[in-house]
């Protein structure tokens, strides 16, 4: 049976979902600035523009709005992924245009490279960012025998520790494009990709990385 469209939010509903994101925002800079989430619940609530006691109506604890605020930003991050890479059918090629684009986050989305190298890891096989898209690409690669990986679990953690590592390297480091083709070539090798077809993937023309 078909359900019934969600109904529009009323005037009190969207001020609610309004103030929730505002935090989120609020924490998600924090977290990206700082480095860690050792922040009064009163600067958060000024940094979102919103009375402190309004915290306690969307969030129970800090933690639990810095959870939300990594969820949030990993999300976004899976999206601009799926934007970029969605016309393409080869999971071979997915890889690799999604590990070169993710070194020119920290140029183009500064705070979400800056959640990634605090929490990224944690997160690899959370529900909500590159982890749920790559394991996606991962099964498809393997049950079309364009990869060679006994475990896509297993694989999911070694791709996702040298996305992670080449982000942070990044970050902290003047690296050119080369630097990406050379991670896709080797993830792509690593997936079993014979070495001379992940060189010619690994340099292909990348599609744009959205706003």
């Amino acid at each position: 049976m078909q359900q019934p469209p969600p109904q529009p939010l009323n005037r009190f509903e969207r001020r609610r979902a309004q103030t929730r994101q505002a935090l989120i925002g609020a924490a998600r800079a924090i977290l990206a600035e700082r480095g860690n989430a050792e922040v009064s619940i009163q600067v958060i609530a000024e940094r979102a523009d919103v009375g402190f006691g309004t915290f306690y109506n969307h969030f129970e604890t800090k933690e639990a709005l810095f959870d939300a605020a990594v969820a949030d930003a990993l999300e976004e991050y899976g999206q601009l992924l799926d934007a970029a890479t969605g016309s393409i059918d080869d999971p071979a090629e997915t890889f690799a245009t999604s590990v070169r684009l993710a070194l020119r986050l920290a140029a183009s989305h500064p705070e979400i490279t800056g959640i990634l190298r605090v929490r990224g890891l944690q997160h690899v096989h959370s529900g909500t960012g590159f982890g749920p898209r790559a394991l996606r690409d991962l099964e498809v690669g393997r049950a079309s025998g364009r990869f060679r990986v006994a475990d896509a679990q297993v694989a999911l953690s070694a791709v996702g520790g040298a996305v992670l590592g080449m982000v942070e390297l990044g970050a902290t480091t003047d690296l050119g494009d080369e630097a990406g083709e050379q991670a896709a070539e080797m993830i792509l090798c690593m997936l079993g990709v014979p070495a001379d077809e992940a060189r010619e993937l690994a340099t292909r023309p990348l599609p744009a990385l959205g706003q």
